[in-house]
């Protein structure tokens, strides 16, 4: 199964959280912004970005890798949420929320990382088009 980047649902959901996370931030003041605003959007952005580079990449070795900054990254997002709850920068019921949904992504994102390099799965060298003569 060769799926298109932006069909990935755990990267569509990345891309859905870093927005929402986006129309949060923007609203802080200055000194929030730029103390863990910048840092909180540069993770929960960077969760996105390295699902496409390792998509583009040809081995499925890099692009695993690049998965694994993605987990890094959604684990530092929890992290910058953790903080900005504690600092009354976001409301509880969006805290619990976020925590929720980057969970789901979590589980999503592992399997992705398993399926990587398996005939069929989602993962299934995404640089290439299929090859119908195996």
């Amino acid at each position: 199964m060769n799926l298109k980047l932006e069909e990935l649902q755990v990267y569509q959901l990345a891309m859905e959280m870093a927005e929402r996370i986006w129309n949060i931030v923007i609203k802080w003041d200055y000194f929030a912004k730029d103390v863990i605003g910048k840092q909180l959007m540069k993770a929960v952005d960077s969760m996105a970005a390295n699902l496409s580079e390792g998509y583009g990449r040809f081995f499925y070795k890099e692009n695993k890798q690049f998965c694994y900054y993605s987990r890094g990254s959604l684990f530092e997002t929890k992290t910058w949420l953790i903080k900005a709850h504690n600092r009354k920068l976001i409301n509880t019921a969006e805290f619990d929320q976020f925590i929720k949904d980057l969970d789901a992504i979590g589980i999503k994102l592992n399997n992705y990382i398993h399926s990587i390099g398996k005939k069929g799965g989602l993962g299934e060298n995404p640089s290439q088009p299929p090859n119908d003569h195996q």
